[in-house]
């Protein structure tokens, strides 16, 4: 791929895909890093998520605890993430191929696709909802498959244009929808601060049978959040400049994170209202209706708004990194442009199919909370080997699958990496094992810790002490330590396996 973007203009099409961004052209900074995340979650869809502890029969109290704890944790684990795309100037799933060999990559590429797919989805279905609900009570507009449908389809072609234009297209959006966004979920304060009650007791309290099984499991899907986004910072971090402070990149990260406890708070607050007001929505699991139903006639604008600018910030921000890193999975077939083309209609499709013909919205909230079971792992493996290797990275050798060459410091057993591979499979496994979604999902071990989902402690874990434990068994060659060598290796021993690049492949 020959790609030149010496046009800066939001107007001018993006033409780089994954091959390293050349410096003079990197001029992001950690703050469009922030916008970029926050402006992705900034939505209906983590407004969502802050009504499950409520769901859950948790206080309002307990709930708060829950999603603080999680966001927290989440953000913890997220921050590094974030500094791949500036060492490497590619997105994560490239710069993986450091720790899972160039051919290893594909797991990354692989785990995005579906991260991608599931929460443009879900993002799509809870914005198109909330904007047919609200047109309802504001207009009398009639709430049928027909007017969700031209919704969904608003939304996800409004979507597609913006990702097709590419990575300064899409932080101009953002950088409104942060703003945007904000002052509508902050509005909510002044529409819901009368009903509103801090002492909601709940159905479920501490020193009751179940309650640490509601707080963990409102906790780890707050978590899950910020972990969705492992896979796709790089796709927004490889436009900072490479001497950019690591320490100033992981805080915009985190800053982001918790920056979300604005539609969390939002979304728990109102569904306690919900609970109250109208318990039937809360019994049936619908927040958005519940919430469009308790809801005073001049909120149901805003609600609108949330609805189109959030619906537009976290579909870009999922999609727009699956199309760019499928061109690199097929780099011969597909430029940028064409792989986002793709995927976004298969995604397109997959959205009223499931929708309309399968009633697929909450299998897809299961399936998005497996794949980040599988995600994290994947995440944990790279945040050691960025440890351990001291930051230190050979761009060009990253780059070799996507040129068609063999070879490099990546190169390792004919392009996989049976160490990160090694660490990645069983911890999966086991992560999807320990998975405990009642009525959804139980995993053969979901009950095996008095029905408390652990997977993702029992995941992260795992992945850890397996990595570790292979790096320790089997030693790395040498050079992909740099001249420094690395943090830790038993004995200070590595292997000196041949580092030789070969020529393209015809």
């Amino acid at each position: 791929m020959h790609n030149n973007n010496n046009d800066h203009a939001v107007t001018r099409i993006e033409t780089h895909g994954v091959e390293q961004i050349p410096d003079h052209e990197r001029d992001a900074g950690p703050l469009d890093l922030f916008r970029l995340i926050f402006g992705g979650a900034n939505t209906f869809a983590t407004a969502v998520l802050g009504s499950f502890p409520v769901l859950f029969g948790l206080s309002f109290e307990a709930g708060f605890w829950a999603i603080l704890l999680g966001v927290l944790v989440g953000s913890l684990i997220l921050a590094p993430m974030g500094v791949f795309g500036a060492l490497n100037g590619t997105n994560n799933a490239v710069s993986s191929g450091a720790h899972f060999g160039v051919h290893g990559r594909i797991v990354g590429s692989f785990l995005s696709l579906l991260t991608a797919i599931a929460f443009f989805s879900l993002s799509v279905w809870s914005s198109g909802d909330a904007l047919v609900g609200g047109a309802k009570r504001l207009f009398d507009l009639p709430e049928t498959d027909l007017t969700l449908g031209l919704a969904y389809g608003l939304f996800a072609v409004l979507v597609l244009v913006v990702c097709i234009y590419g990575f300064r297209f899409m932080l101009l959006v953002n950088k409104v929808a942060v703003w945007a966004a904000s002052v509508m979920f902050l509005l909510g304060v002044a529409a819901f601060a009368g009903p509103f009650d801090a002492a909601y007791a709940g159905s479920v309290n501490l020193g009751q049978e179940g309650f640490w099984a509601a707080f963990i499991g409102a906790a780890l899907l707050a978590m899950s959040n910020p972990v969705s986004f492992g896979a796709f910072l790089g796709d927004w971090s490889r436009y900072i400049p490479r001497d950019t402070s690591k320490q100033r990149i992981m805080l915009a990260v985190i800053a982001a994170q918790f920056a979300t406890l604005i539609p969390f708070l939002f979304g728990l607050v109102t569904a306690t209202i919900v609970a109250v007001q109208a318990p039937d929505y809360i019994a049936q699991n619908n927040y958005v209706g519940g919430l469009l139903a308790v809801s005073p006639a001049w909120f149901f604008l805003p609600v609108c708004l949330i609805a189109v600018i959030g619906g537009m910030s976290t579909g870009t921000t999922s999609l727009y990194g699956t199309g760019l890193d499928m061109s690199s999975v097929f780099p011969r077939l597909l430029n940028r442009v064409q792989a986002t083309v793709m995927i976004g209609v298969l995604s397109i499709g997959f959205i009223f199919i499931g929708r309309f013909a399968f009633n697929l919205v909450q299998s897809v909230s299961t399936f998005a909370v497996l794949i980040i079971t599988c995600t994290s792992p994947w995440m944990v493996i790279m945040i050691l080997g960025l440890i351990i290797r001291r930051g230190f990275y050979c761009p060009d050798d990253l780059q070799v699958f996507t040129r068609g060459q063999s070879g490099g410091r990546y190169w390792f057993t004919n392009g996989w990496n049976w160490r990160g591979m090694g660490a990645w499979i069983p911890s999966a496994v086991v992560g999807l094992c320990f998975v405990n979604l009642p009525g959804q999902f139980v995993g053969p071990l979901g009950e095996l810790a008095g029905g408390i989902d652990i997977s993702l402690p029992a995941t992260l874990g795992t992945a850890a002490l397996l990595y570790l434990v292979l790096l320790a068994i089997f030693p790395e060659p040498a050079a992909v330590y740099g001249p420094k060598g690395p943090r830790w290796v038993p004995s200070g021993k590595t292997s000196q396996a041949s580092t030789q690049v070969l020529p393209e492949a015809a």
